[in-house]
């Protein structure tokens, strides 16, 4: 089997697709020993060569135009071209934007609907525009992997398509988020001056766009301020975003609140210092109301930190009974549970063993395997019916 991957995303493993992809092609490169890979990676004119890339993993580079049109060629016509080009017997998309026609068995990863069901992500013509092509392509591929069951059930109701054409295949932590050891490291003491955290707080790690729910979130907090937020204040991690109509205005929301000397905005965390962050918090929590896997609390409990998050999509899958799940609108129970977690030492204390023993449940190179499974399932799938239509 050879098996050509959209490298769109290679260069951003700060975002999750870029994740995705790294640990995907590292843990089929390390675990499967008869498949070939090659990236097909696009590069307009200035970007950083491609780096990070196994010895054994072919790259294939196409000069693209910079920018979303410049994308939008690739998808549709660089990458289909360059997988026949490179001789691939299948091709993975693994993100929503694949092409409408491929010389290959193709598949694709769809994370999540979010674009699709948010109505504020669906405002403007090309963001429409975009949301179609992007939709007609999945339903146009061979097989479909999302990130889990809920996600799974949201894309056979939305495309109306046949379960049997959609995999759910988990994701996981990376091996450097776990628990510390038992002395502090300098390099850690260093970090946590760096980013100026208190001794003690509560932790937000992840995006703040509006189905983040950072809005419920900082509601939530004012109950834990009025009796805790001297102790603990709330971090905030991540580029503050500038207001807009998918980000709310959240420095007048937390002048309101009059929650201003309790909220520390820390701004851009490098990924190796995130299992830090993660370990020296006190709770971590995670109020999104649309997720297509909800990494961040999985991370968290790698770490042993006890989590606060929502019963929404899949969330519930990832943290099992091993985190508090409330409503995405209850500030009110969601505030209550942080409070639980501050003053009951014996309840963290459960949730610190139950979150490292979820965890533990989920690797990378399950998620490898499994959807190795898939390109193998859809590769045979696809020989069957040419040799159907005598061809061969």
């Amino acid at each position: 089997m050879h098996l050509a991957i959209n490298a769109y995303f290679w260069q951003r493993p700060f975002t999750g697709s870029g994740q995705y992809t790294r640990q995907l092609v590292y843990h089929l490169n390390r675990h499967v020993s008869d498949l070939e890979i090659t990236l097909i990676y696009p590069q307009a004119a200035g970007d950083e060569p491609i780096a990070d890339v196994p010895p054994d993993v072919h790259v294939k580079t196409m000069p693209i135009r910079a920018g979303h049109v410049g994308k939008l060629l690739f998808e549709q016509h660089g990458f289909p071209k360059a997988c026949a080009e490179a001789g691939a017997t299948i091709a993975h998309v693994p993100y929503w934007g694949a092409p409408l026609r491929s010389p290959v068995p193709l598949v694709v990863t769809v994370h999540d609907l979010t674009t699709v069901t948010v109505p504020e992500y669906r405002r403007g013509v090309k963001a429409k525009l975009y949301n179609a092509l992007v939709t007609a392509s999945a339903q146009g591929a061979d097989h479909i992997i999302t990130d889990s069951f809920a996600s799974k059930l949201d894309i056979v109701d939305t495309f109306g398509l046949d379960e049997k054409g959609v995999t759910a295949v988990y994701l996981a932590a990376e091996e450097h988020f776990k628990p510390s050891g038992s002395e502090e490291s300098l390099l850690e003491m260093a970090a946590l001056r760096r980013y100026d955290l208190p001794e003690f707080y509560i932790l937000y790690l992840g995006g703040y766009s509006l189905h983040k729910n950072i809005l419920t979130l900082l509601h939530a907090y004012s109950y834990v301020a009025k009796a805790e937020g001297d102790d603990f204040p709330l971090v905030l991690a991540g580029k503050k975003p500038d207001p807009s109509p998918t980000h709310p205005d959240y420095d007048a929301y937390i002048k309101k609140l009059g929650l201003t000397d309790q909220i520390h905005w820390i701004g851009f965390v490098d990924e190796p210092d995130k299992p830090l962050l993660y370990r020296s918090a006190d709770l971590f929590v995670f109020p999104s109301r649309h997720e297509g896997f909800g990494l961040p609390p999985l991370e968290a409990m790698a770490c042993g930190t006890p989590v606060v998050t929502t019963d929404a999509d899949s969330l519930p899958e990832v943290v099992g009974d091993a985190a508090y799940t409330i409503p995405p609108d209850d500030a009110r129970g969601m505030g209550g549970a942080m409070i639980a977690l501050l003053t009951e030492q014996k309840t963290a204390d459960e949730l610190r063993q139950r979150g490292l023993e979820q965890a533990a449940r989920f690797s990378w190179k399950k998620t490898a395997m499994e959807t190795l499974m898939v390109y193998t399932r859809v590769e045979a799938e696809s020989k069957s019916e040419v040799s159907e239509r005598g061809f061969v």
